[in-house]
């Protein structure tokens, strides 16, 4: 496997919307359950986001384009792979190590602000509070004025709750009432 061409093919799919200018645009697809598009993913992707969870896709991390591909098969490919199941958060400590290793060699300043996103994520993910202020403060800094909303009302669940409740039922947890009568809420899950 040439490694350029499968990260250059990753992120062609994952950023296929342009612009005018012809720079990535965000698509509908990334934050709304769509099982074609999870078909579609698991056609082209599913081995590689298997190989990239055990390990075998590290040598992507090299580069900035590579990183970002990786965190793609990291945190995002698994959401709409293994969606509603355990396995869906099963490589988010590895993502966000990723991220954290990019971020320290510059490598989400090097690409448009659409695909720098995607290397921040992974602390919006998480159900640690220090990658929750984090998230914020890339999003402030990034500019993106919809992200940065996003990141804070991740923060705000995970500082009421400790974690997101919404995972709960999926990984197994006890939900509290306070946790059951926020789920009952519209805006509760992502």
């Amino acid at each position: 496997m040439e490694v350029g061409k499968r990260v250059e093919e990753i992120l062609d799919f994952w950023f296929s919307e342009k612009d005018a200018a012809g720079q990535a645009t965000a698509r509908k697809l990334w934050y709304r359950p769509d099982p074609g598009f999870d078909q579609e993913i698991r056609g082209q992707f599913l081995n590689d986001t298997k190989l990239a969870a055990a390990g075998k896709r590290d040598e992507f991390s090299k580069t900035a384009r590579g990183a970002l591909a990786l965190i793609l098969l990291l945190d995002q490919f698994p959401r709409n792979l293994f969606r509603d199941t355990a396995r869906a958060f099963a490589t988010d400590g590895k993502a966000r190590a990723t991220a954290e290793q990019a971020l320290e060699n510059g490598f989400d300043q090097a690409l448009p602000p659409v695909e720098r996103s995607f290397f921040y994520l992974p602390y919006m993910h998480s159900e640690n509070p220090a990658d929750q202020q984090k998230c914020i403060a890339l999003f402030e800094a990034n500019g993106n004025a919809t992200s940065l909303d996003y990141a804070k009302r991740h923060a705000e669940i995970i500082e009421r709750f400790g974690r997101f409740p919404h995972r709960n039922s999926i990984l197994g947890r006890k939900s509290t009432k306070e946790e059951l009568a926020f789920l009952k809420r519209p805006d509760s899950g992502f």
